[in-house]
Parts: C-alpha cells; sequence; structure tokens
C-alpha cells in the first residue's frame, strides 16, 4: 500500500515518503520485505547501515541522494515501480546510549533523509542543479528499534510506521516455508513453533541449518582436515552430496533445545562484567580513577596523579589554569565532560577514542586528563561538553597536540 500511494497522484492529500519497519531482532522484517517486492515487480536500490559513516564527512548524505535518484532512473528506463531500502538504519543513524559517537555524517544522513522527504521531486547532487523534477521515489527503511533515531525524521508527515510482529498463525506460515522442500507435516510444524514460543523466525531457519552438521563433519573427517579447502574449493571432482537429514519432530526439537541452550550460556557468561569488575566495575567509556594495586613484578599498573581543591572546585599542581577552568566550567554548568584524543594520521579523518565520560566530579575529570596527557603525549587531546538530555555537543577544546604542545 505504502508503495502504490506514493506512485498515485492523490488530491490534496501529503503521502509520506518513507515508510519505517520495525520490530524485533531476526523477525524477517527485511526477508519479507523482500518477497513484496518480488511479488509486486518492484526495482530495489539498497543501502545498508554501514554505509551510513565514512571517514569523509558528507558521503553518506551524498551517497543517499545518489541511489535515490540511481531509483528515479530506473522507474524513467525500465517502466516499473522501484523503492530506496536502508536496512537496519538504528543501526547506523540511531542513538544507542550516551557513549554513542554523533558524527557530522549522522546529522547530515538525517537533514538529508528529511530534505528528500520533504521534496521527494527535488533531489540535487553536489555541485549541479537540475530544474527538472525527478520521480517521486518511496524509501522503506528497516530497524529494531526507531526510539534511537532523530525524532524529527520519525514525525508522522514523513515516516510511516509499521511494526513488524507475526502472530501465531504468521510464525507457522513463515516456518512452514522455511521446511516446505523438507516435506515437514503441518502438524509437526505447529508443533514445532509451540514448542519455542519466544524464539524469533530465524531460529528455525538456525535448526535446519544445524541439522547438515552431521554430514559436513563426516565430510571434512572422510576428505582430511588438509584437504578439506582443496575439495570443496576449485575442485575437479562433483561437489559434494548431502542426503537428507533427519527432519522428525523428535530430532528439530532436540536440536531446537541445543540451541537454547547455546543461548541460555551466552547470557549466564557475561564475561564482560567479569572482565570490567577487574579495573572497578566501570562503565563502557570510563577509566579507573582508583589507583591501581602493585603488580606481581613489583611495578604498578596505571595510577591517576592526586588532585587537590581551590574554593570548592578541583585544582591540579600539573594542569595549566586554563584547563581546570575549562574542566570546572564545562561541569558546572551541568554537562557531561569527555576526555578523546587522536593520533595525527586519524586526527585528519576526526576519527576520535574516547578515554573517559564525567559527571560532576572535578577532581576525578582532572586526573583522568593528568593520565590521558601522559600516555597519549604524542596525540592530540580535547575536551568535550555534552548536553545531558538531549546528547548535543556544546563545547569541544583542543588541549593538547602532538609533541606535547598544550594549548
Amino acid at each position: 500500500m505504502h508503495i502504490t500511494k506514493n506512485f498515485l497522484n492523490l488530491p490534496n492529500v501529503k503521502v509520506p515518503l518513507i515508510l519505517g519497519v520495525h520490530g524485533r531482532k531476526g523477525e524477517g522484517k527485511t526477508f519479507q520485505c523482500e518477497l513484496v517486492y518480488k511479488q509486486m515487480g518492484v526495482q530495489v536500490v539498497s543501502m545498508s547501515a554501514g554505509e551510513l559513516e565514512s571517514p569523509d564527512a558528507g558521503d553518506p548524505a551524498r551517497l543517499i541522494r545518489l541511489r535515490y535518484r540511481e531509483a528515479a532512473e530506473l522507474v524513467k528506463v525500465r517502466g516499473r515501480m522501484a523503492v530506496l531500502m536502508i536496512n537496519d538504519i538504528d543501526a547506523g543513524a540511531g542513538r544507542v546510549d550516551q557513549f554513542t559517537q554523533y558524527t557530522v555524517n549522522t546529522q547530515l544522513v538525517n537533514g538529508t533523509l528529511m530534505n528528500i522527504a520533504d521534496n521527494p521531486t527535488n533531489v540535487q547532487l553536489p555541485g549541479s542543479y537540475e530544474i527538472e523534477p525527478i520521480q517521486r521515489i518511496p524509501i522503506v527503511v528497516t530497524g529494531n528499534d526507531f526510539g534511537t533515531l532523530y525524532a524529527p525524521l520519525t514525525r508522522d508527515g514523513r515516516m510511516e510506521k509499521f511494526f513488524w510482529e507475526p502472530d501465531r498463525g504468521d510464525r507457522i506460515g513463515i516456518v512452514s516455508g522455511i521446511f516446505q522442500v523438507d516435506q515437514v507435516a503441518q502438524g509437526d510444524i505447529e508443533k514445532l513453533v509451540d514448542g519455542f514460543p519466544e524464539q524469533s523466525i530465524d531460529f528455525f531457519g538456525a535448526i535446519r541449518s544445524r541439522l547438515y552438521d552431521e554430514q559436513i563433519r563426516a565430510l571434512i573427517r572422510e576428505v582430511g582436515l588438509e584437504k578439506i579447502s582443496l575439495r570443496v574449493v576449485n575442485s575437479a571432482d562433483r561437489p559434494p552430496e548431502f542426503r537428507k537429514p533427519d527432519f522428525s519432530l523428535p530430532h528439530l526439537l532436540e536440536v531446537g533445545r541445543s540451541l537454547v541452550g547455546e543461548q541460555q550460556r551466552l547470557k549466564e557468561m557475561r564475561l564482560v562484567e567479569e572482565y570490567n569488575s577487574t579495573i572497578g566495575n566501570r562503565k563502557l567509556g570510563e577509566v579507573n580513577m582508583m589507583p591501581s594495586p602493585a603488580a606481581p613484578n613489583g611495578r604498578a599498573d596505571r595510577t591517576m596523579p592526586s588532585t587537590s581543591s581551590y574554593n570548592g572546585q578541583a585544582s591540579s599542581t600539573r594542569l595549566n589554569p586554563e584547563m581546570i577552568s575549562e574542566i570546572n566550567q564545562i561541569l558546572a554548568n551541568g554537562h557531561r565532560l569527555g576526555i578523546e584524543y587522536v593520533d595525527d594520521r586519524r586526527f585528519r579523518t576526526n576519527s576520535w577514542n574516547c578515554y573517559g565520560m564525567f559527571d560532576g566530579n572535578g577532581a576525578d575529570a582532572i586526573a583522568a586528563l593528568e593520565a590521558c596527557l601522559t600516555e597519549h603525549s604524542k596525540d592530540y587531546i580535547r575536551l568535550v561538553g555534552i548536553q545531558v538530555g538531549d546528547r548535543r555537543r556544546v563545547i569541544e577544546t583542543i588541549v593538547q597536540r602532538p609533541g606535547g604542545k598544550g594549548w
């Protein structure tokens, strides 16, 4: 309906250009879209979340405009409907948490999509301007959580939202399609789906794939581990043939339970928490503010220099007054303070690394900056002030340049 509506000339009706299909991971959002395109005979120009970021500022925005115009040209040349599809847009343009870096490209991608949604027949490429309007092309985006996207982009006039949540009948139909060539009985499909009600659609595809593992393992043993590459790739022999595995319901349930067990082990291990607990239970992006115990070889691990206080504000015996004033000013204004560093090569591409994030505690921030200056004496180092509410950067000040030169 969304695709058809965008190709119709409805009188005095503002049709949203973007359709956002969102829902849980692995539920087949992209697969269902592809089925619709195939059945309707729609030409598809695709983009992924990985193309929404680049070392060169402005490249993703230019690429979106280029792909949009390519889709418009397909309609003109082939006389069939076309769409621009962006998969997993929230992974490329969304703000997952306060530690997600908001780049110039993220800003430009949001601005470009909003501009195209408002002016779908006037999409220009940099360096040129064409008076002739182009074909309006509907944009379909998929993602898991559109709440992480820029709110003006998802407003109703620009984006029409559709939450993909297949019910039991949908799930049975999709899983039946997965096992259609294997001739699994419909009753067994229903019992298999009901046996794993909390699992996503791709879980059942993983079950089918796992059924062939025994035969592949047997092939490796027969050929030999050192010769399997020559047997599978660029071999003069016939490709290996595999017999039909056991698709009985008990076997399917057994394989499914083994996959669930692996999922559960992944949740229970949580090794990242154990690793972080060894350095003070710090969160992602933070640094340890406490002195580390002495190492077995007699040398202490990285420790933070001590700080003092003056007139209620943190001070330092190593940093110059301008640095101290900048830190205290950022924190006094209620902003979050970030410390970032980058080497000379990556400085040219604006690819900064986060050293630490701080709220309110000036002493900890000063100690971390002292440590950062010591560890990265040959790198650029800057202080960043971030508004807590909208996570917008309000201050960016370079305090050290390569060679240890301060501001």
